[in-house]
This record gives structure tokens, sequence and C-alpha cells, in this order.
């Protein structure tokens, strides 16, 4: 297991009014800034990774670590993986803090984007610290709940933070009864090397997506019945 908690990502104004859809509106930039300011002094990233082995792959199931996942999809794409990463990785709760002092809901909504950026930041450097770590060329990667339910249900959270045992201890994410993560800005899940990259988002058919990454690819999604 290794936890890094020495990441050195820093927000930067110009990225975040292109990302926010500000950049044509420059009157936005002071505040912006004001906001980018407060980000970078709060977010403290935190990651806990596990190089893991996959065992027992069965037709909708596939053993990680010792634990046993239940997904079609995540079972098919580690077909032909010998090992993975399970990750957990964190923004902390600083920023969210602070975003409940502010009583401007145009601000509080643009520090809410920030720390998906942010979030952005620290999955960038996880994914480039594996690669240069492992030698992997590519990898492509799956988190419980996002997309369609049926790629990898949510309440597989349960079974990932076991992985790591006291995730809260470790870097102070926990599970609430609902399987959702506490801190909000936090994400879960497992990168996998791959030849022909893969996003949960080709195979979930939910039109109206902020967060989508990839767009939907039918055929991909029917062809996991039938592998």
């Amino acid at each position: 297991m290794e936890i890094l908690d020495n990441i050195p990502i820093h927000l930067d104004v110009e990225q975040v009014l292109k990302e926010l859809h500000l950049n044509e509106r420059r009157e936005q930039f002071d505040v912006v800034g004001k906001l980018v300011e407060i980000a970078n002094s709060v977010v403290q990233p935190k990651v806990v990774y596990e190089m893991s082995y996959v065992d027992n792959k069965n037709e909708d199931t596939v053993d990680i670590g010792g634990i046993k996942f239940t997904s079609r999809v995540l079972r098919v794409n580690l077909d032909k993986v010998g090992k993975v990463f399970p990750f957990v990785i964190t923004i902390g709760k600083e920023l969210e803090d602070r975003m409940a002092s502010f009583d401007n809901l145009l601000e509080q909504y643009y520090l809410d984007e920030i720390g998906n950026i942010a979030l952005g930041l620290i999955r960038n450097y996880l994914t480039e610290h594996l690669k240069k770590e492992y030698r992997i060329e590519q990898m492509s990667d799956m988190y419980p709940g996002m997309g369609d339910l049926q790629v990898w249900p949510i309440t597989q959270q349960k079974q990932l933070f076991s992985l790591f045992g006291n995730v809260e201890a470790l870097i102070g994410v926990k599970l609430t009864p609902s399987f959702l993560m506490i801190p909000r800005k936090s994400e879960s899940g497992i990168y996998f090397p791959a030849e022909v990259k893969f996003t949960s988002c080709q195979i979930c058919s939910r039109e109206r997506c902020e967060g989508r990454q990839a767009p939907y690819d039918k055929d991909l999604a029917e062809s996991y019945s039938n592998r």
C-alpha cells in the first residue's frame, strides 16, 4: 500500500476560467482569481493506492486482492489483466468548509467547480505516477457507481475500501451508509493496464451528464453481454 500526500498540484487562474467557460468573460477574472487563491491555500491532496493481483475470473465476478467484486464490465475489462491499482483520492475537507462560509451562491458554485478541477489534477498526477513507477504505457480506469448503475454498482465501494482497511485514518475519507464519500471531492476506483483506452462513459447511455468524458458507444455497450 502506498500513500501520496506531497502532491505538487497548482490551480492556474487562466485554466480555471477556461474550464468554467468564463475565458470570454474577463469581468470574472478577479472573482475567480480570489477563489483560486483560496483553493490553492486549503486544498490538501492525498492518495492511497495498492498494487493488487486479479484472480478467480468468473462470468460476472472477479477477485482483486482476495476480495470478490461483481461487475460484468469489470470482469471483461480485466480478462487479460494480472494486476491492477485500486485507489482513493481526495482534495481534503478544507475547501468544503470554506465554501460553506460563502453567502454568494455564484461564488459557491465556482468554488465547487474549482474543487472538481483540483480533483482532476490529483487524478492526472496519480495516473502519471503509476505509469512511471510501474512502466505502463497506457491505463484505463473504472469507478463504482459511475455511469449506468449496472456497469459497476456503487455498493461495491464497500469492497473497494476494504482493500485498504481504515481509509479515513489513512487519508481522511469515509463512506456514508449510502456508499457516498466524505469529503465529497473524493474519488475511488481501479486503474488497469489496457491496450485500448476505456472509460465507463462509453457504455453509459445517460444523455445529460456534465462529467461525460467520452461519447456513448452502443456497439461497445452491447458487446459486453456477448463476451
